[in-house]
């Protein structure tokens, strides 16, 4: 584990150093997104947040990372109190960019090394690595699938599980301007269960956005201003498998307001 890790952090460092530098960044993206929803599961049932997120391609692959800011409504959560927060990195290293060659085959437009590092309060952390693939498929602004095996940090369950990773994003023409449809799909395979560390159910986390291109419609530019709604549903949420007695499958969608600088 110390090995993946490891790993995990050069070729994170990596692509974060080197992507700053002006002569290897292709593009990059950043977005402050605002959500209000209810009917949570696990944690307290009303929740406001604060999401920024950034995004990038290099020359020798790419980034994307979120953090969470996360406000619970008239109830603390029993961990973390009235808020807390919550973040991902995710630089992915293409092997097509790196050797300079064309790894296309069938829809597979590239391979990469895919990384991400799950990070927030309390005993949350994990590293996760595997294989990733971009994807032409007809229709698709793009298409990511990614592969990991998840390795915890700290006392909890949870290691050494395969999680597959869809990620994409749909631009649909409407009027004057376009709904986009983007977001990720988390579906952990296996169980892990240990008598010290616990239990660690499989699960599934569906997490689209559905947004209106306001900016776009009003004439302020495009792809700059968006409102929608996400979707959350979440099986088992947290790998906790759901029960009579406690209920972990969340099934929700937020309303929201997105702004790209």
């Amino acid at each position: 584990m110390r090995i993946t890790n490891s790993l995990m952090l050069a070729g994170g460092l990596l692509a974060a150093s080197t992507a700053t530098a002006g002569d290897l960044l292709q593009w990059q993206n950043n977005s402050l997104t605002y959500l209000y929803g209810k009917d949570f599961a696990v944690n307290p049932q009303i929740q406001q947040t604060f999401t920024f997120e950034h995004a990038d391609a290099w020359k020798y692959g790419d980034n994307f990372l979120f953090i969470d800011k996360i406000f619970y409504n008239g109830k603390k959560d029993g961990n973390v109190g009235p808020n807390t927060y919550y973040g991902e990195f995710t630089p992915r290293l293409s092997f097509g960019k790196i050797f300079d060659q064309k790894l296309e085959f069938g829809p597979v437009k590239d391979v990469l090394l895919a990384m991400t590092y799950e990070f927030g309060e309390g005993d949350n952390e994990s590293y996760l690595i595997g294989p990733g693939f971009d994807l032409a498929i007809p229709g698709f602004d793009y298409f990511q699938l990614n592969f990991y095996q998840r390795h915890t940090e700290g006392s909890r369950a949870g290691d050494n599980v395969w999680q597959i990773t869809p990620v994409w994003s749909y631009t649909i023409p409407v009027g004057k301007s376009d709904i986009l449809i983007d977001g990720y799909m988390d579906w952990v395979v296996d169980n892990d269960e240990t008598r010290r560390r616990g239990t660690y159910h499989s699960n599934l986390h569906f997490n689209p956005q559905i947004k209106y291109d306001l900016g776009k419609a009003l004439n302020l530019g495009e792809k700059q201003l968006y409102v929608g709604f996400e979707y959350d549903y979440w099986k088992d949420k947290y790998g906790i498998k759901d029960s009579d007695a406690f209920d972990t499958d969340q099934n929700t969608a937020s309303l929201l307001v997105k702004v790209h600088f």
